[in-house]
């Protein structure tokens, strides 16, 4: 009864993050094409990723900087919208931008003996502008949620760790459960 038990959980953890990989991705494709009227799934998602692309490739036109440069600079000009857009672009840019924000992992202790520490990522190399001299800004991931939480600390406080910055994001996001990456 014990190794049937056993092997029921196994099964548990080979189907349930298949099954719900694959329903994210098939209700994503079916949302886009219904947001664009096309029956044949997958389609609609197709057609959105070379949409993007596009608007990429003439977002980085010589001939469309300008444009999109105005664009922004109106974006910029509107109260909620420009909090709503430079909100989201600082976020993507974190993310995907030439200066990605995320790129470099820290150990951060809390306690006046160092005995609790959190795992982060520098994101300001100063805190000068909050009149914290001495203090820099870390950003902590939440374990298993798309959140986290902003820290300002003392320098003297952060270990600058030598890994690859996704791999020390997965470990955080996992909430410690995988192996935790090598540093060096």
């Amino acid at each position: 009864m014990k190794r049937l038990l056993g092997y029921f959980l196994r099964g548990l953890m080979l189907t349930v993050p298949l099954v719900v990989t694959v329903w994210v991705c098939y209700s994503i494709f079916v949302k886009v094409d219904g947001w664009l009227g096309i029956e044949i799934p997958g389609v609609g998602f197709a057609i959105t990723l070379l949409l993007i692309t596009a608007i990429g490739t003439l977002g980085s036109s010589i001939l469309t900087r300008h444009a999109v440069g105005l664009l922004e600079d109106l974006l910029a000009r509107l109260p909620f919208v420009r909090l709503l857009y430079t909100s989201t672009k600082d976020l993507m840019s974190a993310f995907v931008g030439e200066k990605k924000g995320f790129s470099q992992p820290v150990l951060v202790s809390l306690g006046l003996g160092a005995e609790v520490k959190i795992l982060g990522f520098l994101t300001q190399a100063s805190a000068e502008r909050l009149q914290s001299t001495d203090s820099v800004v870390v950003y902590a991931p939440h374990s298993y949620a798309w959140s986290g939480q902003m820290i300002i600390v003392p320098s003297s406080r952060v270990t600058l760790l030598k890994a690859d910055s996704a791999e020390i994001m997965a470990f955080t996001v996992s909430g410690g459960v995988m192996d935790f990456p090598k540093l060096g």
